[in-house]
């Protein structure tokens, strides 16, 4: 390969990357979680109940840039998978690997399921293995350098991934461990690890202190999710979503990367990576975490993994039969988490090869994977509950507040109600509670829930529409009902503490 080509892999393969998700940004709809975080960044805050703030400023910059285009809002995480493959091709070149031992490497970070569905959504996920991943490369060059001064550029990536997503505290304090685990541990005792500390304490304070100001809603969150939502933690389970959340095809070269990690004497100065991964895997499972928690850690895996793969595969037409038929496979899998089928085509597809998804949560699933039947629906709840506000006389309207049982119900008619005159939503869903219900004294529009529930607080209360029903949303959301609660028994302020809901 010419000096050109080499100059231009990683970028080539990166900008591709980008370009991939957002070709197929706008093929389905919004993703429930979006129009939440959407809801958030139009009331930035230092702290929410179930995450920290920079996913809300990034929703908040996604849609003060490109409005309610789909494709913008996806833009940043588009963005961030590129990164991530970039950053994996680099540790691929930092552990000593050439143009083959990148492109591998870049193979599965770019194309593994759980890393297309995580670069198609703007969410958390999108930008924690790029944070995690951006770590271990600093801490790889640290250890090559010995240029201490970088621990304060990984103080500083680790509080702003705390920002994004808690669990950077576990990724680092299990890569701090590794460090001290190895004869790495050297470049502990020094004075920029401890302003590294600082500047990550820094960061994340406003942060906790808004915690600690609200009565720590994130772990009576997480305490509800255990009891009430997630699925039963099964270890068998666990471990079958390591391998098919990054594709079968990447077993061999993440377990190769592990392997050399944590024996070879060539990364032995690198060793910390491995310890950390095996850290992290027993922390997530003491904690009965979901199965793709750990996704983040891989990409170092994979880079360690194909320049080994790299040095035992000398041949071009073996390196050829690699790469070749490692695309194709990667490829034949992407329709699960990255929507390049029309959804007909994709259930078609999905029970041709006999696949079901995992469950990671309770509810009852349709003929979609929840990732996919929470990007649909939005449009049509919106309009119903548009139809049976407009009927209401304009002095009812003045005074309707819009009840929703979740916050992804709540969101979309925040974000997608506007253009049909509709007022802020309520609900008691996670940080809905806390924006509260706000003045308005009249009549009740909820959607979902039940006759039953409403008549012990409502003196009037009729089905007022449905929305049509559908076998693309989650079972749950399909048919939904809008009820219409003329009168309140008592105020809906007085009522509020009662429909709190954190799960």
């Amino acid at each position: 390969m010419t000096p050109t080509l080499r100059s231009w892999l990683l970028p080539g393969l990166a900008l591709a990357t980008a370009a991939l998700h957002l070709l197929f940004a706008h093929r389905y709809g919004y993703f429930r979680d979006e129009l939440y975080f959407i809801a958030c960044g139009q009331r930035l805050d230092w702290g929410y109940v179930d995450q920290p703030p920079l996913i809300a400023a990034a929703a908040r910059l996604a849609t003060t840039l490109f409005g309610q285009s789909l494709t913008g809002l996806r833009v940043l995480p588009a963005l961030a998978s590129a990164g991530l493959v970039a950053l994996t091709g680099h540790l691929a070149r930092r552990f000593g690997g050439g143009n083959f031992a990148v492109a591998l490497a870049a193979l599965p970070a770019a194309l593994a399921p759980i890393f297309l569905f995580e670069g198609h959504t703007l969410t958390m996920n999108a930008f924690e293995p790029l944070l995690w991943t951006s770590c271990a490369a600093l801490l790889v060059h640290l250890v090559r350098t010995e240029q201490l001064r970088l621990w304060l550029a990984l103080g500083a990536l680790a509080g702003v991934g705390m920002l994004n997503k808690y669990s950077m505290a576990f990724f680092t304090v299990c890569l701090v461990l590794g460090v001290l685990l190895t004869p790495a541990r050297r470049l502990l005792a020094n004075r920029w690890l401890v302003l590294g500390v600082l500047l990550a304490t820094a960061l994340v304070l406003p942060n906790i202190l808004w915690q600690h100001g609200h009565g720590w809603p994130m772990l009576e969150l997480l305490r509800n999710g255990q009891l009430y939502k997630n699925a039963p933690f099964q270890l068998g389970d666990f471990v079958r979503g390591q391998f098919l959340l990054l594709h079968p095809f990447s077993a061999p070269l993440w377990l190769t990367g592990l392997g050399v990690l944590l024996f070879s004497p060539t990364l032995r100065p690198y060793r910390a990576l491995g310890i950390a991964y095996v850290l992290l895997f027993g922390l997530l499972v003491f904690l009965r975490a979901k199965d793709y928690y750990l996704a983040p850690a891989y990409p170092m895996l994979l880079a360690a993994g194909a320049v080994q793969a790299e040095r035992l595969i000398q041949r071009p037409v073996a390196r050829a039969a690699v790469l070749v038929p490692g695309l194709v496979g990667f490829a034949a899998l992407a329709p699960l988490t990255l929507p390049v089928l029309p959804v007909d085509t994709f259930i078609s597809w999905q029970r041709t090869l006999g696949i079901e998804p995992t469950q990671h949560e309770r509810h009852e699933y349709g003929v979609l994977p929840q990732h996919y039947a929470d990007q649909h629906g939005w449009e049509q709840l919106v309009a119903s509950v548009a139809e049976v506000y407009q009927r209401l006389t304009p002095e009812q309207r003045a005074r309707t507040t819009l009840f929703a049982q979740n916050y992804g119900e709540a969101g979309a008619l925040d974000w997608l109600g506007a253009a049909h005159g509709l007022p802020p939503a309520r609900s008691g869903h996670n940080h809905y509670f806390l924006w509260g219900p706000g003045d308005a004294d009249g009549p009740l529009l909820v959607v979902g829930g039940s006759l039953e529930d409403l008549q012990p607080v409502c003196a009037r209360v009729e089905l007022a529409a449905r929305v049509p029903p559908s076998p693309y949303v989650m079972p749950y959301e399909n048919n939904l009902p809008i009820y219409l609660c003329s009168e309140l028994k008592v105020p809906l302020a007085t009522l509020w503490p009662r429909v709190k809901h954190y799960e």
